[in-house]
């Protein structure tokens, strides 16, 4: 089973924003979805794990903002609103979080904020066009997205800094496999 795992996550139809996921109700569909496809969970637990690695107002501000951002993307796309490349650009995120966490950057806050607040809006427009947006959906994918940072984040500031960076570079390795299979 150890060695099952990894490969599901790299299966290419874990790529895509994974429609589908309809459970009893709008509000516990919304709070399984998160987990349900390996590029959001890997994206979400690495906002935790970069925040992590910035420390200070970084561990607040950089999942509020993917949060925020991601409300806001899912909004757009639940009224219609056209977001080109939404699919390359959450895969982007996978990498570009790995890479930002297994490097130690530290861009600074606002460069910070702005690239997550950009990444959680693809995210959001993803799953705003599934025709699941409803409140009680949106509810539960903002806890479970607010719970993989919160984890992102405790495993970033639990862990030693070598090993928050080598799942960094994990997280953008399973990021390219997912691109590129």
């Amino acid at each position: 089973m150890k060695r099952i795992l990894p490969l599901l996550l790299l299966a290419p139809s874990a790529a895509f924003a994974h429609p589908g996921h309809v459970t009893a109700t709008p509000f516990l569909s919304g709070l399984s979805h998160p987990v349900g496809g390996a590029d959001h969970l890997l994206a979400m637990i690495a906002v935790g794990l970069c925040a992590a690695m910035a420390g200070g107002r970084a561990l607040w501000a950089l999942p509020l903002a993917f949060l925020t951002a991601m409300l806001g993307g899912g909004v757009m796309g639940a009224l219609g609103f056209a977001l080109p490349g939404v699919e390359p650009m959450i895969l982007a995120s996978v990498i570009a979080l790995g890479l930002a966490a297994a490097l130690a950057l530290r861009p600074g806050l606002a460069a910070s904020v702005a690239m997550v607040a950009l990444f959680g809006l693809f995210h959001g427009h993803a799953h705003g066009t599934e025709g699941q947006a409803t409140a009680g959906y949106a509810l539960g994918f903002l806890i479970a997205t607010a719970a993989l940072h919160g984890a992102g984040v405790a495993l970033g500031l639990g862990l030693q800094s070598r090993l928050v960076r080598a799942l960094g570079g994990l997280t953008a390795a399973a990021g390219l496999a997912l691109a590129f299979a």
